[in-house]
Parts: structure tokens; sequence; C-alpha cells
């Protein structure tokens, strides 16, 4: 649970810790918010060596952190942190959502660094929907959120390369994407039934791509909706404890006693 947002975990799981550079995925799943209800509220808290990437689908969030950054994300919209060496963020429904109410759904996605980038300053970026440059395929629409397809170019700057989508398709849609060879390729589904490259894919499931497999089409028997994902994959050791991404656990024990001793900054809930 996240505040009385239910969670989904799809990644990882005892069988997958990783599909590189993505460590985790948590789906908010779809929640109609009463007027006067907090809905989703996650107070002040530490990040260091990755970056937390959430796609609000529906709702809206205040992102607030101890850079100075305020700034509300809405239906369609998407906020990527780079944690770097460091940061205090918080996340809520924002004051005028929690006021009217309404759906809402989300996703938050961890992105590892590479040991070289680990601790660069942090950085944050937010767009809404209407700063989002998008194309169109059969009864589908694709939202290029960072990565370039054809001319088109996402307004998020992966500082590893990640190409992140997002793919609103109704009933008898057809998306077909063509990745590179080498890199790690992965597609959540929130909802709805395709057939991925001619196999049945249901709501709330994971699909991992083998790295040789290039070109891809998605066929929509129903309303859909899909993150889709292409990373480089990071050849490096895998140390986690809490809100922390590092190499080694002492590089995470000393993340503990720097978020301690306020080297990532501070923020007042």
């Amino acid at each position: 649970m996240m505040g009385d947002i239910q969670l989904g975990q799809p990644l990882p799981v005892p069988e997958l810790r990783q599909v590189s550079p993505f460590i985790l995925i948590h789906h908010g799943e779809p929640k109609e918010q009463r007027p006067g209800e907090k809905g989703i509220k996650v107070g002040a808290h530490p990040h260091r060596g990755f970056e937390p990437v959430s796609f609000i689908f529906h709702g809206e969030v205040e992102h607030r952190d101890s850079m100075g950054n305020v700034n509300v994300v809405r239906d369609g919209g998407v906020q990527w942190l780079t944690a770097g060496k460091g940061v205090m963020h918080s996340e809520a429904a924002s004051k005028a959502f929690q006021k009217k109410g309404g759906k809402f759904e989300m996703i938050q996605l961890w992105i590892n660094l590479p040991k070289e980038l680990k601790m660069i300053e942090p950085n944050y970026q937010g767009f809404n929907r209407e700063d989002i440059p998008f194309y169109e395929q059969i009864n589908s629409r694709v939202n290029v959120i960072s990565g370039k397809i054809g001319d088109i170019k996402g307004p998020f700057e992966s500082i590893t390369g990640v190409m992140a989508l997002t793919i609103e398709m109704q009933a008898k849609g057809e998306v077909n994407l063509d990745v590179p060879e080498g890199k790690n390729v992965i597609l959540y589904q929130l909802s709805g039934a395709t057939d991925v490259n001619d196999k049945k894919v249901d709501a709330k499931q994971l699909v991992v791509f083998e790295q040789s497999e290039t070109k891809i089409k998605i066929s929509s028997t129903q309303p859909t909706t899909i993150l889709f994902l292409v990373g480089d994959p990071i050849d490096e050791p895998l140390a986690t404890y809490g809100p922390f991404v590092m190499n080694t656990n002492e590089e995470t024990m000393q993340a503990v006693m720097d978020f301690q001793t306020g080297k990532m900054g501070e923020l007042v809930d």
C-alpha cells in the first residue's frame, strides 16, 4: 500500500530480480478517489544512485524536493527524478485533486545508474501530457516520453539513453516498433488484452523480450494501456537498501549515514 493506494509489483519478483537497467515497477492500480479523500501520500524521503520515474495515467500528483522544485503532474504527465548523489522528495495527491476526486492510476519505475553516474548532481524533470509529443498508428497513440522514434524526440533527457513510451490502444489497434539489437526491452500492460508478437498478453502482465528480438508487433483486442521501455543493460554488481541503489553494501551504508547527517538536503512536509 502507498497511502490508501494499492500497489502491484511486476518487477522485481522472485524469479526475476531485474531487467537491467530497470529494477522496480510499482503499479498504483486504478482507484476512484472520492472528493475529500487524501489519496496517495508519500512523505519526504531520500534516494541515491538511480532514477525514480513516475507516470501519471490518471489523477494529479504534486512533487516537492530538496532542490526547491514544486510541480503538479496531471493525467498523462511524467516526472523524472535523477537522484544521483542524493535528494529528498515527496509525492502526494494535489490539493485540487483531493478536493474534487476522480480516477487515479500511476506507475513508478526505478532506473539504475551505472557506477560513474551514481554520484552526479541530482536533477528533476516534469512534463504534462500537452508537452509530450506523440504519433498515431492503427487505432493507437504512441507517446514518446524519452528517446527518439523517427523525427519525434521525447522531452525527457535520459542520461543513460533509455527510451520510454506510453501506448494507448483502442480495440483492433496495431503498433509496430523497431528496437536496436542488444538492448533490454520490456513491456508492462496496465490494462486490456493484446497479442504481442503473436503471444497473448493480459492486464498486469510484464513481457521481457530477447535482445535479438528487434521487431515488435502489438495488436489489441480491447482498449489497452502499455508502458514500453528500452535500455542498455548495466553489467555491474547491484546493492540495494531501501531507497538507495548502489554497487556495494558499503556504499549503501554510506548513503544511510549521509542521509542521517543531512547531506541529501532537507525537505519539510
